[in-house]
Protein backbone atom coordinates (compact mmCIF):
# COMPACT_ATOMS: atom_id res chain seq x y z
CA UNK A 1 0.00 0.00 0.00
CA UNK A 2 2.63 2.23 0.89
CA UNK A 3 4.73 1.44 -2.09
CA UNK A 4 1.67 1.43 -3.87
CA UNK A 5 1.27 5.79 -2.79
CA UNK A 6 4.99 6.17 -2.89
CA UNK A 7 4.89 4.96 -7.11
CA UNK A 8 2.05 7.38 -7.61
CA UNK A 9 3.65 10.16 -5.91
CA UNK A 10 6.87 9.67 -8.25
CA UNK A 11 7.91 12.86 -10.09
CA UNK A 12 7.74 12.54 -13.37
CA UNK A 13 10.67 12.75 -15.37
CA UNK A 14 11.94 16.12 -16.10
CA UNK A 15 11.69 17.52 -19.65
CA UNK A 16 12.91 20.39 -21.45
CA UNK A 17 10.66 23.26 -22.33
CA UNK A 18 9.92 22.22 -25.82
CA UNK A 19 9.80 18.92 -25.81
CA UNK A 20 6.72 17.32 -27.17
CA UNK A 21 5.60 16.84 -23.73
CA UNK A 22 4.99 20.34 -23.18
CA UNK A 23 3.71 20.64 -26.42
CA UNK A 24 1.00 18.67 -25.40
CA UNK A 25 0.39 20.46 -22.84
CA UNK A 26 -0.24 23.76 -24.10
CA UNK A 27 -3.34 24.95 -25.89
CA UNK A 28 -2.44 25.65 -29.90
CA UNK A 29 -3.12 29.58 -28.72
CA UNK A 30 -0.06 28.90 -26.73
CA UNK A 31 2.65 27.35 -28.42
CA UNK A 32 5.86 28.94 -29.74
CA UNK A 33 5.78 30.02 -33.79
CA UNK A 34 7.61 27.52 -35.47
CA UNK A 35 10.67 29.54 -37.60
CA UNK A 36 12.33 28.90 -40.52
CA UNK A 37 15.22 30.72 -41.74
CA UNK A 38 14.73 29.31 -45.32
CA UNK A 39 12.95 32.01 -47.59
CA UNK A 40 10.06 30.63 -49.97
CA UNK A 41 10.47 30.75 -53.26
CA UNK A 42 7.90 33.21 -55.12
CA UNK A 43 5.10 31.25 -56.92
CA UNK A 44 5.76 30.36 -60.63
CA UNK A 45 4.54 33.42 -62.60
CA UNK A 46 1.83 32.91 -65.24
CA UNK A 47 2.86 34.06 -69.04
CA UNK A 48 2.13 36.76 -70.02
CA UNK A 49 -0.83 36.81 -72.00
CA UNK A 50 -0.45 39.16 -75.13
CA UNK A 51 -3.36 42.23 -75.67
CA UNK A 52 -4.60 42.82 -78.74
CA UNK A 53 -4.85 46.80 -79.35
CA UNK A 54 -7.04 48.23 -81.93
CA UNK A 55 -5.06 49.65 -84.76
CA UNK A 56 -7.81 53.04 -85.36
CA UNK A 57 -10.80 54.12 -83.90
CA UNK A 58 -11.38 56.12 -80.55
CA UNK A 59 -9.55 54.11 -78.36
CA UNK A 60 -6.40 53.84 -80.34
CA UNK A 61 -6.03 56.91 -80.34
CA UNK A 62 -6.30 57.43 -76.83
CA UNK A 63 -3.83 54.78 -75.98
CA UNK A 64 -1.55 56.62 -78.53
CA UNK A 65 -2.15 59.45 -76.53
CA UNK A 66 -1.43 57.90 -73.40
CA UNK A 67 2.13 56.56 -74.52
CA UNK A 68 2.88 59.72 -76.08
CA UNK A 69 3.24 58.62 -79.54
CA UNK A 70 2.89 60.38 -83.49
CA UNK A 71 0.56 58.68 -85.19
CA UNK A 72 0.18 58.97 -88.74
CA UNK A 73 -3.18 60.60 -89.96
CA UNK A 74 -5.92 57.94 -90.65
CA UNK A 75 -8.88 57.96 -92.33
CA UNK A 76 -11.31 57.83 -89.57
CA UNK A 77 -14.56 55.18 -89.52
CA UNK A 78 -16.54 56.68 -91.50
CA UNK A 79 -19.88 54.99 -93.35
CA UNK A 80 -19.61 55.60 -96.90
CA UNK A 81 -17.26 58.38 -97.74
CA UNK A 82 -16.86 57.51 -101.02
CA UNK A 83 -20.05 57.07 -102.11
CA UNK A 84 -20.81 60.57 -100.75
CA UNK A 85 -18.44 61.72 -103.53
CA UNK A 86 -20.15 60.71 -106.21
CA UNK A 87 -22.47 63.80 -107.20
CA UNK A 88 -19.13 65.56 -106.53
CA UNK A 89 -17.59 63.56 -109.59
CA UNK A 90 -20.64 63.82 -111.47
CA UNK A 91 -20.89 67.71 -111.24
CA UNK A 92 -17.00 68.01 -112.32
CA UNK A 93 -17.95 65.26 -115.42
CA UNK A 94 -20.95 67.87 -116.04
CA UNK A 95 -18.72 71.17 -116.22
CA UNK A 96 -16.08 69.64 -118.50
CA UNK A 97 -18.36 68.23 -120.77
CA UNK A 98 -21.36 70.92 -120.81
CA UNK A 99 -19.16 74.01 -120.85
CA UNK A 100 -19.10 75.94 -123.44
CA UNK A 101 -17.99 80.07 -124.13
CA UNK A 102 -20.96 80.10 -126.56
CA UNK A 103 -23.43 79.72 -123.49
CA UNK A 104 -24.39 82.43 -121.05
CA UNK A 105 -21.69 83.48 -118.43
CA UNK A 106 -24.22 82.40 -115.41
CA UNK A 107 -24.48 78.92 -116.65
CA UNK A 108 -20.62 78.36 -117.26
CA UNK A 109 -20.66 80.23 -113.44
CA UNK A 110 -22.93 77.77 -112.09
CA UNK A 111 -21.59 74.57 -113.37
CA UNK A 112 -17.80 75.89 -112.35
CA UNK A 113 -18.56 75.88 -108.98
CA UNK A 114 -20.84 73.33 -108.19
CA UNK A 115 -18.65 70.82 -107.65
CA UNK A 116 -16.94 73.33 -105.00
CA UNK A 117 -20.06 74.66 -103.38
CA UNK A 118 -21.18 70.68 -102.82
CA UNK A 119 -17.54 69.79 -101.04
CA UNK A 120 -18.54 72.77 -98.60
CA UNK A 121 -21.91 70.76 -98.10
CA UNK A 122 -20.09 67.36 -97.85
CA UNK A 123 -18.05 68.96 -95.11
CA UNK A 124 -21.29 68.68 -93.07
CA UNK A 125 -21.08 64.76 -92.52
CA UNK A 126 -17.54 64.99 -91.11
CA UNK A 127 -17.27 64.04 -87.46
CA UNK A 128 -15.91 65.40 -85.04
CA UNK A 129 -16.26 68.77 -86.91
CA UNK A 130 -14.83 71.59 -85.02
CA UNK A 131 -12.82 74.90 -86.14
CA UNK A 132 -10.90 72.93 -88.89
CA UNK A 133 -14.12 71.94 -90.78
CA UNK A 134 -15.36 75.32 -90.87
CA UNK A 135 -12.21 76.90 -91.87
CA UNK A 136 -11.86 74.41 -94.74
CA UNK A 137 -15.93 75.25 -95.63
CA UNK A 138 -14.96 78.94 -95.58
CA UNK A 139 -12.11 78.57 -97.73
CA UNK A 140 -14.08 76.32 -100.05
CA UNK A 141 -16.61 79.39 -100.20
CA UNK A 142 -14.19 81.62 -100.92
CA UNK A 143 -12.78 79.65 -103.91
CA UNK A 144 -16.18 79.33 -105.11
CA UNK A 145 -16.17 83.30 -105.58
CA UNK A 146 -12.36 83.14 -107.07
CA UNK A 147 -14.49 80.83 -109.82
CA UNK A 148 -16.81 82.81 -110.62
CA UNK A 149 -14.62 85.85 -111.10
CA UNK A 150 -12.13 84.03 -113.19
CA UNK A 151 -14.96 83.37 -115.76
CA UNK A 152 -14.52 87.06 -116.19
CA UNK A 153 -11.10 87.98 -117.36
CA UNK A 154 -11.69 91.72 -116.08
CA UNK A 155 -12.19 90.52 -112.72
CA UNK A 156 -8.76 88.63 -112.54
CA UNK A 157 -7.68 90.63 -109.73
CA UNK A 158 -10.80 90.00 -107.62
CA UNK A 159 -10.68 86.33 -108.33
CA UNK A 160 -6.81 86.60 -106.91
CA UNK A 161 -7.99 87.95 -103.47
CA UNK A 162 -11.07 85.53 -103.09
CA UNK A 163 -8.47 82.64 -103.64
CA UNK A 164 -5.67 84.34 -101.77
CA UNK A 165 -8.43 84.78 -98.70
CA UNK A 166 -9.22 80.93 -99.40
CA UNK A 167 -5.91 79.75 -98.81
CA UNK A 168 -5.15 82.37 -95.92
CA UNK A 169 -8.28 79.95 -94.35
CA UNK A 170 -6.34 76.72 -95.39
CA UNK A 171 -3.01 77.76 -93.93
CA UNK A 172 -5.30 78.73 -90.66
CA UNK A 173 -6.93 75.70 -90.35
CA UNK A 174 -3.32 73.83 -91.45
CA UNK A 175 -1.87 75.43 -88.27
CA UNK A 176 1.85 76.13 -88.02
CA UNK A 177 2.86 73.38 -85.97
CA UNK A 178 4.99 71.20 -87.29
CA UNK A 179 6.43 74.23 -88.25
CA UNK A 180 9.60 71.97 -90.14
CA UNK A 181 11.56 75.33 -91.93
CA UNK A 182 13.66 73.10 -93.84
CA UNK A 183 10.59 73.06 -95.73
CA UNK A 184 10.17 76.72 -96.97
CA UNK A 185 13.79 77.75 -98.59
CA UNK A 186 12.94 75.36 -101.69
CA UNK A 187 9.76 75.85 -101.66
CA UNK A 188 10.33 80.01 -101.89
CA UNK A 189 13.33 79.25 -104.46
CA UNK A 190 11.82 77.15 -106.74
CA UNK A 191 8.28 80.30 -106.56
CA UNK A 192 10.91 82.63 -106.86
CA UNK A 193 11.92 80.99 -110.06
CA UNK A 194 9.01 80.87 -111.82
CA UNK A 195 8.01 84.06 -110.75
CA UNK A 196 10.81 85.23 -112.42
CA UNK A 197 10.02 83.98 -115.83
CA UNK A 198 6.11 84.72 -115.56
CA UNK A 199 6.86 88.53 -114.91
CA UNK A 200 8.37 89.90 -118.50
CA UNK A 201 4.95 88.45 -120.03
CA UNK A 202 2.10 89.90 -116.60
CA UNK A 203 0.36 93.55 -117.39
CA UNK A 204 2.15 95.76 -115.08
CA UNK A 205 -0.77 96.47 -112.90
CA UNK A 206 -1.29 92.53 -111.56
CA UNK A 207 2.17 92.00 -110.27
CA UNK A 208 1.93 92.99 -107.36
CA UNK A 209 -1.09 91.43 -106.27
CA UNK A 210 0.56 88.54 -108.39
CA UNK A 211 3.30 88.07 -105.88
CA UNK A 212 1.26 88.65 -102.71
CA UNK A 213 -0.40 86.07 -103.94
CA UNK A 214 1.96 84.15 -104.46
CA UNK A 215 3.42 84.35 -101.64
CA UNK A 216 0.05 83.45 -99.65
CA UNK A 217 -0.29 80.20 -101.96
CA UNK A 218 3.69 79.01 -101.33
CA UNK A 219 2.84 79.15 -97.47
CA UNK A 220 -0.15 77.10 -97.82
CA UNK A 221 1.99 74.64 -99.69
CA UNK A 222 4.70 74.88 -96.90
CA UNK A 223 2.14 73.70 -94.02
CA UNK A 224 -0.31 71.44 -96.33
CA UNK A 225 3.48 69.54 -96.54
CA UNK A 226 3.78 69.60 -92.88
CA UNK A 227 0.56 68.38 -92.05
CA UNK A 228 0.57 65.25 -94.19
CA UNK A 229 -2.27 63.13 -95.34
CA UNK A 230 -4.37 64.44 -98.46
CA UNK A 231 -3.63 67.70 -97.24
CA UNK A 232 -0.42 67.35 -98.56
CA UNK A 233 -1.30 65.84 -102.22
CA UNK A 234 -4.35 68.26 -101.74
CA UNK A 235 -1.86 71.53 -101.70
CA UNK A 236 0.92 70.03 -104.23
CA UNK A 237 -2.13 69.75 -106.64
CA UNK A 238 -3.48 73.28 -105.61
CA UNK A 239 -0.05 75.19 -106.56
CA UNK A 240 0.26 73.11 -110.14
CA UNK A 241 -3.05 74.31 -110.51
CA UNK A 242 -2.42 77.83 -110.35
CA UNK A 243 0.60 77.32 -112.00
CA UNK A 244 -0.90 76.14 -115.27
CA UNK A 245 -3.44 78.49 -115.22
CA UNK A 246 -0.48 81.55 -114.68
CA UNK A 247 1.30 80.03 -117.71
CA UNK A 248 -2.11 79.81 -119.71
CA UNK A 249 -2.79 83.33 -118.80
CA UNK A 250 0.20 85.51 -119.12
CA UNK A 251 2.27 83.50 -121.50
CA UNK A 252 0.46 81.01 -124.36
CA UNK A 253 -2.03 78.42 -123.86
CA UNK A 254 -0.73 74.86 -123.03
CA UNK A 255 -2.77 72.27 -125.14
CA UNK A 256 -5.84 70.88 -122.99
CA UNK A 257 -4.33 73.77 -120.83
CA UNK A 258 -8.22 73.96 -119.31
CA UNK A 259 -8.97 70.42 -119.04
CA UNK A 260 -5.13 70.11 -116.85
CA UNK A 261 -6.02 72.95 -114.44
CA UNK A 262 -9.82 72.49 -114.07
CA UNK A 263 -8.85 68.33 -113.07
CA UNK A 264 -5.95 69.20 -110.55
CA UNK A 265 -7.87 72.03 -109.56
CA UNK A 266 -11.06 69.78 -108.00
CA UNK A 267 -8.48 66.93 -107.04
CA UNK A 268 -6.81 69.27 -104.72
CA UNK A 269 -10.18 70.77 -103.16
CA UNK A 270 -11.63 66.96 -103.02
CA UNK A 271 -8.28 65.65 -101.11
CA UNK A 272 -7.72 69.30 -98.76
CA UNK A 273 -11.57 68.40 -98.32
CA UNK A 274 -11.13 64.59 -97.12
CA UNK A 275 -8.39 65.85 -94.47
CA UNK A 276 -11.30 66.68 -92.59
CA UNK A 277 -12.31 63.34 -92.50
CA UNK A 278 -8.88 62.19 -91.00
CA UNK A 279 -8.14 61.58 -87.74
CA UNK A 280 -5.75 64.41 -85.94
CA UNK A 281 -2.19 63.57 -85.54
CA UNK A 282 -1.25 63.24 -81.94
CA UNK A 283 1.93 64.62 -80.90
CA UNK A 284 4.54 63.73 -78.39
CA UNK A 285 5.12 65.82 -75.76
Amino acid sequence: MGGAALGVLRPLPFEPPGTAASYQSQSPQDAPELTCNHTPSPPPSKPAVPTCRPLWGPQADTDARKEGLLRKPRFSAQPRVGLGLLPFFLACAVYLLVRNADQPPWVNVLLKILPVLYLAGFLGTAHPGGGYRALLQGALLCSAVGDACLVWPEALRYGMAAFGLAHLLYLRAFGLTPLKPGLLLPLLLVSALYFRLLHPHMPPQVVWPLLAYSIVLVAMLWQGLARGGSAHWGALLFVLSDSLLAWNIFTYLVPHGHLLVMTTYYSAQMLITLSAFQNPRLKSH
